[in-house]
């Protein structure tokens, strides 16, 4: 990776002191960007920008909270006062919940949909201001192969990431006009705090199995495609879902 490929850029990544969120933070970081990362725990966040300060890279100590408009919107404000503008944000933040459908109430299936949907339009609409005024900036969503298939009693994920992908699009083709790119990873199965107990369990060995290079992925398989997504090299991609996943997708029902 290029050091210098997203030098004086700023990159914002929330949900990025944890997991596929922290690897794209520090992993930007790496390609020369400022990174702001930022979650809900002072206690990460203060962790990953000491990360990304040995990089030799400028950052903030600022927490947010997805399902408050007015938490993102200070962090948008901070941002903005240190270094005058967004270039990228990065969507990480996610929750999800392993229960039988027909169990799940209203409050779990909204509770995930305010986290995984809303609090992306939320941060879209926040950063995205700023972005249409300049007529300059990306945005990468996290999305998932639930965006595509169904997965065994998590249908509120499923669900809010197949609306991820939808709001993606939506917004690329919106935004386009203005300069601002907005696409979307889905990343295949990659060990986290949300999924490590699945992919610890009997059904996870199964997942393995289906995935035809025969493990699950590490987060810093992704970053490359985020730095790609944030680079001047992908001026002209918008409103895509660039599936990483072992070939995962391609292989089949009987694979």
């Amino acid at each position: 990776m290029v050091q210098s490929r997203l030098a004086g850029k700023c990159v914002v990544v929330i949900g990025g002191t944890s997991g596929i969120g922290h690897a794209i933070a520090i992993g930007l970081a790496r390609a020369g960007a400022n990174v702001v990362a930022s979650s809900r725990q002072a206690v990460q966040v203060d962790a990953v920008a000491a990360e990304i300060e040995k990089e030799g890279r400028q950052t903030l100590r600022v927490t947010v909270d997805v399902a408050q408009r007015n938490s993102i919107q200070q962090l948008c404000e901070s941002v903005l006062s240190t270094f005058g503008k967004v270039d990228v944000l990065v969507n990480c933040a996610g929750r999800t919940k392993r229960v039988p459908t027909i169990e799940c109430d209203e409050e779990t299936w909204n509770s995930i949909f305010d986290t995984n949907l809303t609090g992306t339009l939320r941060a879209c609409q926040i950063f995205g201001e700023g972005m249409l005024e300049r007529r300059s900036g990306r945005i990468i969503n996290i999305a998932s192969l639930s965006t595509f298939v169904a997965f065994h009693e998590v249908a509120a994920y499923g669900a809010s990431k197949a609306a991820v992908g939808a709001l993606t699009r939506s917004l690329a083709v919106e935004w386009a006009p203005y300069g601002v790119c907005v696409n979307a990873i889905a990343p295949g199965l990659f060990p986290t705090e949300l999924n490590r107990a699945l992919l610890d369990s009997p059904r996870g060995h199964e997942l393995k199995m289906r995935t035809p290079m025969g493990r699950f992925g590490r987060a810093e398989e992704l970053v490359s495609t985020a730095v790609y997504l944030a680079d001047d090299a992908s001026s002209f991609t918008s409103g895509q879902i660039i599936v990483v996943d072992g070939g995962f997708m391609a292989s089949g029902v009987n694979q």
